[in-house]
C-alpha cells in the first residue's frame, strides 16, 4: 500500500494542485468575510476558494485566501471535483488515492475533517465512504473512532429531532456499509429500529398518531439511503432487506394519506391532490422502479467500485443499537388537542419538499423519478449547508456529480423553495442571491430557464396561493432590479385590456410598484417603453397629497402657523396646548387631527428620515389627539389619503406610529377593513401590506419578549449561584475562629468581613433585581399576548362580517357554491398545450418566431367572485402564517367562525390552521 500511495503523490492531479496552491501560500491568511455564517465547522471557512466551475482552474483572487491552509483539507474538499459526474475527464480513482495518500500522512489532523465533510458536503458522501475505508484498511482504530462517533452523533440527532443531521448520517452509514467499514447487519437494525418507531407512532393503542409526519420522516429516511446502497444490501443480506421492505409495505398499508391542502401552492389543484400520492407513496414508487432496474440510479457516484477488491479485506464494525425518542401518547382526545399535537408534529419533521411543477414535461431533463428525488436532494443540501454563502452555493448547485442536463429541475427546486409554504427553509432574500448568480453562472442556460418558470408562473398567476402570489411579486421585481429592470413586457401587454381585477393584470401593477420603490419612476416608465400601454399600470408619480396648499382651503391658516411653530422648535407641550384652544375648542377633534397631521407629513415628507424624526419629536401631541380607536382610525385615514399616491410611505408612516404607540393593531384592523379599503381587496395589495405589518409588529413583539425572558430565566439561575456563594463565603468567614490568650476570637480581619457581607448583600440585591426585572417582562408578555388574542379576535371578525356580505348562498343540498369553474380556470391564461415564449431558451434570450402566433387573452371571473377567491385566500394565508399563535385561542375563536358561518370562509381557516374539514 505504501507503494500506491508514494507512486500517487507525484500524480499529475497532485502537481497541477500544488501549482494552483503555491501563489496562496505567499500570501497572508485573510478571514473571507461573509453576510451570515455558514455551518460552524472549520472545514467550509475556506470553500470560496475551493469552488470552480467544471474544467476550470480556480480564479486566482479567492485563492488567496487560502493563507496557510495546509494541502490535505484542500484536497479533502475538492476530492472527485474533476471526475466524469462532475463534467470533467480525470477518473475519480486517481482522486481518491491522491488524497488518501496525502490524508494518511497527516492522519492524526484528518481524522475528524472527513466526518466533518460528510456531514456538510452530503453531495459528496461516496467519496468521503471510500477514503475511511481506505484509511481503515491501515489503521483499524480510525475506523472503530468514526463508526462510534457517527453512532454518538445520529443518537444526538435523533434526541434532539435533528431532522435534517439525521438524513445525512444515515445516507453516511449506508456508504461506510458500501466501503466495508460497518457491516450490512448494523445498516439493517438502524433501519428496523426506525420503523419499529414509525409502526408504534401511528398505532391507534399503543402510540400516538397525530405525529404520523414523525413516522413518515423515519421512512423517508430509510427509503432515501437505497439508492446509496441498496444493491450492496440485497447482495449481501437479502433475506433482513426483504424484511425492512415488507415492514415499509406494511407501514404504508396503515398510515394515513397524508393531505395538507394549507400547503398546496395551486389553489386550484386542492381537489386534483386528493386524488394523487402524497410524497412518502411517491417515494416508494420512485423505489419500487429503481429495484426493478437492477438499483441503477445514475446521479449516485459509486467510487467504492474501483476499490472494491482492496476494501473488502478491510475490518467491518458493528454499530452500537439506536433508540428513537418514543411520542407519548395523547393526554386528551378532543378533536381540537389532536388536531393540535399534528400541526405542531408537522413543524417538528416537515416534508423537506413541496414538489412544484412548472415546466411541461417535455422541457424537464428526461431522468429516472428516482433521478430527480436525488437530485433535488442535493440542491437543497446545498442551499442548506450554504445558507449565508450565496456565491459558493452558486457555484455547488451548477456543478453538481450527475451526468446529465438539470437546469429546468433546478428552477423548479429552488422556486419551489420560494414558495413553499407556511414558510420557506431560509428567507426569501437567500434564494433571490442564488438565482441571480446561477444566472451568472450559467449565462448561456440558467437566465432562460428563470424566464420560462416566470411566464409559466405568470400564466397560472389566478389559481396561486396569495402568499405565494405575493412571494413571487417580491422575488420578480427585485429580480429584475439586478438585471437593468429588463424584461419583454410586450408579452404582457394584453393585461391592460383585462378587467382590472384580473389576476394578470394586477400582478403587473404590483411589480411595477415594487420596482418604483426599488428605483424611481422614470426609470420603470423607460424599462416598458417596448409596452407603452402599460403606462396606465404604473403608479401615480411620487407626489404627495397635501389639503392645504392655497390660501382658499379650509385650514390654511392654522396649518401655516403650525408650520411655524414646529419650526420654530416649540415644545410637543407648547404644541399640544395651542391645538386645544385654537382648534379644537374653535372646531372640532376630527379637524385638528386633519390639520395637525397633513402639516406633520407635509413637513416629514423630504425623507424616511424627516418623517421618523417628526414623529418621535410630536408623536405626544399626535397622541394626545388620538385617544381611542375611532380616532386613530381618522388618523391612518388622514396619513393614507396624504400619501394616497405612494404606498410605501404609508405603510412606513402607519408602521412607525404602531412601534410608537400612537395607534393600535385594532386600530389598524378597523381602518383595513372600512369600505373604501374593502373594494380594494382584489385589485391592490396596499391594504394586505398594511395588515401584514401590523400583525408582524405584534408578534415580533411576542417572539422578542420570549427571548428576553429566557435571557432572564438564565440570569436569574446565575444570580442564585452567585448570590449562594457569596453567602457561603461570608458565612464561613464570620464562623472562622481562632484561639488568643485563651480565648476564641474572630479569626478573620474586620475589613475582609465587611467586604464579604457587602459582596453578599449586593449578590442578594442583583438577584432581586434579575426576579423583578423577570417578573415585569412575564407581565408584559401575558399583556401582549391578550392583545394578541383581541388582534385575531377582531381580524376574524372582520373576515366573517365582509365574506358573509358578499359569499353565494349555501345550496339546499348542502352543496359548496363555486366560486370558480373549470371553464373559467381554462380561460385564466394561455394554453399551455399551444407554443408559447415559455418554450424559450435561446441563446440571449430571443424570441422564436415560431412562438409568436397571436393567442386571445380573456379572464371570465365576475368581479364579486374575484373579490371572494382574493378574499378566502388572504384568511387562509393568514391563518397558516399565525397558526402557532392562533392555536392557544382556538376556543375563544370558535365563536367566531362556529358552524352557523359560511361554510368557505369556515374551510379557510381550517385549511390554514391545517385542521380537517371533515368535521365541517
Amino acid at each position: 500500500m505504501s507503494d500506491l500511495l508514494n507512486a500517487h503523490l507525484t500524480s499529475p492531479f497532485v502537481a497541477q494542485f500544488i501549482g494552483e496552491l503555491l501563489p496562496a501560500l505567499e500570501t497572508p491568511s485573510r478571514s473571507p468575510q461573509r453576510s451570515s455564517p455558514v455551518p460552524s465547522v472549520s472545514v467550509l471557512h475556506s470553500l470560496g476558494s475551493l469552488l470552480c466551475a467544471p474544467n476550470r482552474s480556480p480564479p486566482s483572487s479567492p485563492l488567496r485566501s487560502l493563507g496557510s491552509m495546509s494541502s490535505w483539507r484542500t484536497l479533502l474538499l475538492r476530492v472527485g471535483d474533476k471526475c466524469p459526474e462532475y463534467g470533467g475527464a480525470v477518473d475519480h480513482k486517481e482522486h481518491i488515492e491522491t488524497c488518501y495518500g496525502v490524508l494518511w500522512r497527516e492522519f492524526e489532523h484528518s481524522k475528524d475533517e472527513i466526518s466533518e465533510c460528510a456531514e456538510q458536503l452530503p453531495h459528496k458522501i461516496p467519496f468521503y465512504g471510500v477514503l475511511v475505508g481506505l484509511i481503515n484498511l491501515e489503521d483499524e482504530d480510525f475506523g472503530k473512532n468514526i463508526v462510534d462517533d457517527l453512532h454518538c452523533k445520529l443518537q444526538e440527532a435523533l434526541s434532539s429531532e435533528n431532522c435534517d443531521k439525521i438524513r445525512i448520517l444515515l445516507r453516511f452509514l449506508t456508504v461506510l456499509m458500501c466501503s466495508k467499514v460497518i457491516l450490512p447487519s448494523s445498516v439493517i437494525e438502524v433501519f428496523e429500529t426506525l420503523l419499529s418507531s414509525a409502526a408504534t407512532i401511528i398505532d391507534e393503542d399503543a402510540g400516538n398518531p397525530s405525529w404520523q409526519p414523525c413516522a413518515d420522516f423515519y421512512i423517508t429516511c430509510i427509503l432515501s439511503c437505497l439508492p446509496w446502497g441498496g444493491t450492496e444490501l440485497i447482495e449481501q443480506v437479502p433475506d433482513e432487506f426483504d424484511r425492512v421492505i415488507v415492514g415499509i409495505q406494511s407501514y404504508l398499508s396503515i398510515r394515513k394519506h397524508s393531505q395538507d391542502t394549507s400547503f398546496i401552492v395551486f389553489e386550484a389543484d386542492e381537489d386534483k391532490s386528493a386524488k394523487e400520492k402524497d410524497f412518502v407513496e411517491d417515494l416508494w414508487d420512485h423505489i419500487q422502479i429503481l429495484s426493478t432496474n437492477g438499483w441503477k440510479v445514475d446521479s449516485v457516484p459509486r467510487p467504492h467500485l474501483s476499490f472494491e477488491e482492496q476494501l473488502v479485506s478491510g475490518k467491518s464494525y458493528n454499530l452500537s443499537p439506536i433508540s428513537c425518542p418514543k411520542q407519548s401518547a395523547s393526554s386528551s382526545r378532543s378533536t381540537i388537542s389532536r388536531e393540535r399535537e399534528n400541526y405542531e408534529a408537522k413543524l417538528k419533521y416537515p416534508q423537506r419538499l413541496c414538489r412544484l411543477h412548472i415546466f411541461p414535461s417535455n422541457k424537464i431533463e428526461k431522468m429516472q423519478p428516482i433521478d430527480r428525488f436525488i437530485v433535488e436532494e442535493y440542491l437543497l443540501d446545498v442551499l442548506l449547508f450554504f445558507n449565508g454563502c450565496r456565491k459558493e452555493c452558486a457555484s455547488y448547485m451548477a456543478s453538481l456529480p450527475v451526468p446529465f442536463r438539470y437546469e429546468y429541475l433546478m428552477a423548479e427546486t429552488i422556486f419551489s423553495q420560494i414558495m413553499f409554504l407556511p414558510q420557506p427553509p431560509f428567507k426569501p432574500i437567500y434564494y433571490a442571491l442564488v438565482i441571480i448568480d446561477l444566472c451568472k453562472a450559467l449565462p448561456g442556460a440558467f437566465p432562460a430557464v428563470v424566464a420560462g418558470a416566470v411566464r409559466s408562473l405568470f400564466n397560472r398567476i389566478g389559481d396561486l396561493d396569495m402568499e405565494c402570489r405575493t412571494r413571487l411579486i417580491l422575488w420578480f421585481s427585485h429580480h429584475l432590479s439586478n438585471f437593468q429592470y429588463f424584461w419583454p413586457w410586450e408579452e404582457w401587454a394584453h393585461v391592460k385590456d383585462l378587467p382590472r381585477w384580473a389576476p394578470q393584470r394586477v400582478f403587473v401593477q404590483e411589480v411595477l410598484e415594487r420596482e418604483v420603490r426599488l428605483s424611481y419612476w422614470d426609470k420603470i416608465k423607460q424599462s416598458i417603453e417596448n409596452a407603452p400601454e402599460l403606462e396606465e399600470l404604473l403608479p401615480p408619480k411620487s407626489v404627495s397629497n397635501f389639503r392645504y396648499n392655497s390660501e382658499e382651503d379650509h385650514g390654511y391658516t392654522l396649518s401655516k402657523e403650525f408650520r411655524e411653530m414646529v419650526r420654530g422648535r416649540k415644545t410637543a407641550r407648547e404644541i399640544t396646548s395651542w391645538v386645544e384652544e385654537t382648534i379644537i375648542q374653535i372646531h372640532s377633534s376630527k379637524f385638528a387631527i386633519e390639520v395637525v397631521i397633513q402639516t406633520l407629513l407635509d413637513i416629514g415628507s423630504k425623507s424616511f428620515t424627516h418623517l421618523i424624526t417628526v414623529l418621535e419629536r410630536y408623536g405626544q401631541v399626535i397622541a394626545k389627539l388620538c385617544t381611542d380607536q375611532n380616532m386613530q382610525v381618522l388618523l391612518i385615514d388622514e396619513v393614507s389619503s396624504y400619501w394616497k399616491n405612494n404606498t410605501q410611505m404609508t405603510a412606513i408612516a402607519i408602521d412607525r406610529m404602531m412601534g410608537y404607540r400612537i395607534i393600535s393593531n385594532l386600530a389598524i384592523v378597523s381602518w383595513v377593513f372600512s369600505l373604501s379599503n374593502i373594494e380594494q381587496f382584489h385589485v391592490s395589495d396596499r391594504p394586505w401590506e398594511i395588515l401584514r405589518n401590523a400583525i408582524n409588529k405584534t408578534y415580533n413583539r411576542i417572539a422578542d419578549l420570549r427571548k428576553e425572558i429566557q435571557t432572564l430565566k438564565k440570569s436569574v439561575l446565575l444570580a442564585e449561584d452567585v448570590a449562594v456563594k457569596a453567602l457561603k463565603e461570608f458565612e464561613a468567614a464570620e464562623t472562622r475562629l481562632e484561639v488568643v490568650d485563651g480565648q476564641p476570637v474572630q479569626a478573620e480581619k474586620p475589613g475582609r468581613l465587611k467586604r464579604l457581607k457587602g459582596y453578599a448583600e449586593k449578590a442578594k440585591d442583583d438577584e432581586i433585581a434579575v426576579r423583578e426585572a423577570l417578573e415585569a417582562k412575564d407581565a408584559l408578555l401575558a399583556r401582549a399576548l391578550e392583545e394578541n388574542k383581541s388582534l385575531f379576535v377582531s381580524l376574524y371578525k372582520s373576515f366573517a362580517n365582509v365574506l358573509t356580505e358578499r359569499l353565494p348562498p349555501v345550496s339546499a343540498d348542502g352543496a359548496f357554491p363555486k366560486l370558480r369553474d373549470e371553464e373559467d380556470i381554462d380561460s385564466m391564461a394561455i394554453d399551455l398545450e399551444e407554443p408559447s415564449t415559455m418554450e424559450m431558451d435561446h441563446d440571449n434570450g430571443r424570441k422564436d418566431d415560431r412562438n409568436s402566433e397571436k393567442v386571445t387573452h380573456r379572464y371570465s371571473i365576475k368581479e364579486q367572485d374575484q373579490w371572494c377567491l382574493c378574499t378566502l385566500g388572504y384568511v387562509k394565508a393568514f391563518s397558516r402564517q399565525y397558526a402557532t399563535e392562533i392555536w392557544p385561542h382556538l376556543e375563544t375563536l370558535e365563536a367566531v367562525f362556529g358552524r352557523d358561518i359560511h361554510p368557505l370562509f369556515r374551510k379557510a381557516v381550517f385549511a390554514g390552521l391545517c385542521r380537517s374539514t371533515t368535521e365541517m
